[in-house]
C-alpha cells in the first residue's frame, strides 16, 4: 500500500535506499513530470556523490528565456498569468547553467521545439526513436523507478490523467512480471480526473505518494496568434476533411487554424471565403456540415480538439468514446473545462497509450474498421521540391525537437484504406532580416523521406503528391512555393533534369505572395485568436511589432529602417500603451535606441494592418 503522506525528501531518501544508489527514472513527457518529487530527487543525489540518476524522458516544460531585451520586458511582468507559475525542473535548470553533476544525466526522446538547441548535453544526450519505438527503447533500459503526476477523482482514486502515453504500458508490463521499478506519484488537484487508462490505476500500484504537498500550478502553453499565413493553411487544410472520417491535429497556431476553419466549414461559413480565393485552383471544393460527425485518435489531445468536441463536430464514437489520446498540455483554460466537464461527456475523451494511437498493431481490425477516411495533420519546418518532409533538425544535425509521433502517423496514413498524411507549412520564414523560402530544392536531414510524400499545403494552396512522377511533384510544389522562390528552384530541377527544359512557371502561379493572401483574407475579419488568450489587449497589439523586431534581428539595415520609423512615429494612444507596458515610455541611454526600434515596429505593423483592412 501507499506510504502515509509523505514529503517530497523522505520519497526522494526512500527512493536512493531501495534502489541502492543507483536510480534509472522514467519521467512522463510534458505535464506528467511530478516536479516537486523529481526536483527533491535531483537536488538530493546532487549531494550525494555516490549515487548516480539516469533520467530517460522526454517535452521537459520550461518558461521561456526572459535573460533580457525586449523578450524580458514584454514577458517577465506576466509570466505567471501567461505560463502558470509553473516551477522551474531542478535538472534543466542545470544543464543550462552548466552545473549538472558527472553523476546525473538526462536523455530525451522529444525536446521543446528549438529550446535546446545550444546546450551541448542535451544535443548529445538526445535519443533519435519514433514515439512508438521509444517505448521499447525504454524497457530494453529497463527504469527501477517510474515518477508521474496524478489527479484525484471525486471518489479518491487516482488517475494518471495527462499521461497514460507510455506509463499505461510500463504499468501492463510490471503487472505481467516483465518489468519491476517502483512508483512514485504526486497528486495535483488542478488535474482533471481522465477515464480510459488514466483511469485504471489501482491504489496499490503506487508504492510511495505524495498526496497532501504544496501543489505547483499546471505549465500553460501560450496561444499564439493566429495571422493571415496560418489562417490560409487552415482554410486550406479543411476542405481535406471528410464528413465520418478521422481526424488527427496538432498544437500551435496552424492547429487552432485549422480547427477554426472546420468550424467555419461546419456553420456554412467557409464557402464564400474559398470562393474569394485568387490563388492557382486545385480542384478540391469546399464541402459542407459534419452530418456524421468526426472520430479523433491522437497522440496529444490539444484544444483545436476539444473545441471540435465541444461543437459537436468530433462526435462519431468508437467503442463510447469520441476521442482517443495519449497525452496532453494545453492552457489554463483547457483544464480548466475538462475538469468541469460533467462526468458522463468527459468519459467520451479516453486516455490511452500512443501504443494504441500511433499504430495499428494490436486488434488491427478494429481499428482499421475504426479510423476511416483517417486525416492526419502534422507541421514541417521545411519540405523538399520532390517532397521530403523536415520537420526536427537543422542541417547542421541539431536537434530542434525530435520526431515524435508524426512519422508514426505518417505511416498510418499509407496502411490504412483512402487515409492521408497532411504536413502543413508555412512557406516561408524571416531571420535577419531576410526571407528564405521552406521549401527547398534539398536538404541534408530529411525527417520524412520523400517515398513517403503525400499531401503538402502552405498558404499556397494544396499539392497532391502522393505516386506522382518527380517531374508532376516539382510542379505541384512549385504551386505552392512564394513566387519570390519559384525560378531559383525551377533552375535546380531543370539542372537534375526532374523537369523538362521547356516548362515555365505559368502566369496563375506568380500571385502567391503575402499581400495576395492578405488582401484575399482581409475582407473576412478572421480572429487573431480564435480560442482565446491570456494576452491582454495591449500585449495582442504588441506581438505583431515585436515578431518584426525578432525577424529583423541581426540586420543592421533593417534596424536602422525601423529606428528611422519610430523618428518620424507619432504614436497613437494604443501604441503610447505599449510604449508603457515595455517601460519605454520614458527610455534612458542605450534604452533610446530600443524605444525607437519599438515604435518603428509598432509603426510599421499599423500600417501593413491598415493596408490589409483596406
Amino acid at each position: 500500500m501507499p506510504e502515509p503522506t509523505a514529503r517530497a525528501e523522505a520519497i526522494a531518501r526512500s527512493i536512493l535506499a531501495r534502489t541502492d544508489g543507483d536510480i534509472r527514472l522514467a519521467l512522463p513527457l510534458g505535464l506528467g513530470k511530478p516536479v516537486t518529487l523529481v526536483n527533491a530527487l535531483t537536488k538530493l543525489v546532487a549531494q550525494t556523490p555516490s549515487a548516480r540518476l539516469s533520467i530517460l524522458t522526454a517535452l521537459t516544460l520550461e518558461r521561456p528565456s526572459m535573460s533580457a531585451g525586449l523578450a524580458r520586458r514584454f514577458m517577465e511582468p506576466a509570466a505567471d498569468r501567461l505560463f502558470g507559475a509553473y516551477p522551474e525542473i531542478a535538472y534543466a535548470e542545470m544543464m543550462r547553467d552548466g552545473t549538472l553533476p558527472p553523476n546525473i544525466e538526462v536523455s530525451e526522446f522529444f525536446m521543446m521545439a528549438g529550446r535546446w538547441l545550444g546546450v551541448g548535453e542535451a544535443q548529445r544526450n538526445y535519443i533519435a526513436a519514433n514515439y512508438t519505438h521509444a517505448y521499447d527503447r525504454l524497457r530494453e533500459w529497463n527504469p527501477n523507478v517510474v515518477m508521474q503526476l496524478l489527479a484525484e477523482a471525486e471518489d479518491g482514486t487516482l488517475s494518471l490523467s495527462c499521461n497514460t502515453d507510455i506509463t499505461a504500458d510500463l504499468l501492463r508490463d510490471r503487472e505481467a512480471g516483465r518489468l519491476s521499478f517502483l512508483l512514485a506519484g504526486e497528486v495535483n488537484r488542478q488535474l482533471p480526473a481522465m477515464g480510459g487508462d488514466a483511469a485504471t490505476l489501482p491504489g496499490q500500484a503506487v508504492d510511495l505518494l505524495m498526496r497532501d504537498g504544496t501543489e505547483f500550478e499546471l505549465f500553460s502553453a501560450v496561444k499564439r496568434p493566429v495571422g493571415v499565413t496560418e489562417h490560409a493553411i487552415g482554410l486550406h487544410v479543411a476542405r481535406l476533411i471528410r464528413d465520418g472520417g478521422t481526424l488527427q491535429i496538432g498544437i500551435g497556431a496552424i492547429g487552432d487554424a485549422v480547427a477554426h476553419a472546420l468550424l467555419l466549414r461546419h456553420a456554412g461559413q467557409s464557402a464564400p471565403v474559398h470562393r474569394a480565393c485568387p490563388l492557382p485552383p486545385d480542384g478540391i471544393d469546399d464541402a459542407g456540415a459534419f452530418d456524421e460527425g468526426l472520430y479523433c485518435v491522437t497522440e496529444m489531445l490539444v484544444d483545436g480538439l476539444l473545441q471540435l468536441f465541444e461543437a459537436g463536430i468530433i462526435r462519431r464514437e468508437v467503442d463510447g468514446a469520441a476521442i482517443h489520446a495519449g497525452f496532453f498540455v494545453d492552457c489554463r483554460d483547457f483544464y480548466a473545462r475538462l475538469r468541469d466537464m460533467p462526468e458522463a461527456r468527459r468519459n467520451r475523451i479516453r486516455m490511452v497509450p500512443v501504443s494504441y494511437t500511433n499504430q495499428l498493431y494490436g486488434d488491427e481490425a478494429a481499428k482499421r474498421a475504426a479510423r476511416r477516411d483517417a486525416r492526419f495533420v502534422n507541421a514541417a519546418m521545411k519540405a523538399t521540391l520532390l517532397g521530403g518532409i523536415v520537420s526536427d533538425a537543422t542541417a547542421e544535425g541539431r536537434e530542434v525537437s525530435g520526431i515524435g509521433g508524426q512519422f508514426n502517423f505518417i505511416e498510418q496514413a499509407f496502411a490504412l484504406e483512402d487515409g492521408r498524411a497532411i504536413i502543413t507549412l508555412p512557406a516561408t520564414r524571416t531571420r535577419n532580416g531576410r526571407t528564405e523560402s521552406n521549401i527547398v530544392w534539398d536538404h541534408p536531414h530529411e525527417s520524412v523521406p520523400r517515398a513517403y510524400r503525400d499531401i503538402v499545403v502552405t498558404e499556397y494552396g494544396i499539392a497532391d503528391l502522393r505516386g506522382q512522377r518527380d517531374a508532376e511533384v516539382v510542379k505541384r510544389m512549385l504551386r505552392i512555393t512564394d513566387a519570390r522562390f519559384q525560378d531559383a528552384l525551377l533552375d535546380k530541377a531543370r539542372a537534375a533534369g526532374k523537369i523538362e527544359r521547356d516548362f515555365s512557371i505559368p502566369d496563375a502561379w506568380r500571385v502567391n505572395t503575402p499581400g495576395t493572401v492578405a488582401g484575399w483574407l482581409a475582407p473576412f475579419d478572421l480572429p487573431q485568436f480564435p480560442f482565446g488568450s491570456d494576452f491582454d489587449e495591449t500585449e495582442r497589439r504588441l506581438l505583431p511589432a515585436l515578431d518584426l523586431l525578432s525577424e529583423t534581428r541581426g540586420s543592421r539595415r533593417g534596424l536602422a529602417r525601423l529606428v528611422v520609423a519610430g523618428l518620424r512615429s507619432s504614436a497613437a494612444d494604443e501604441e503610447r500603451a505599449c510604449m508603457a507596458r515595455m517601460g519605454l515610455d520614458h527610455p534612458r541611454g542605450m534604452e533610446r535606441l530600443e524605444s525607437l526600434a519599438l515604435k518603428g515596429a509598432l509603426a510599421e505593423t499599423r500600417r501593413e494592418a491598415q493596408v490589409i483592412r483596406k
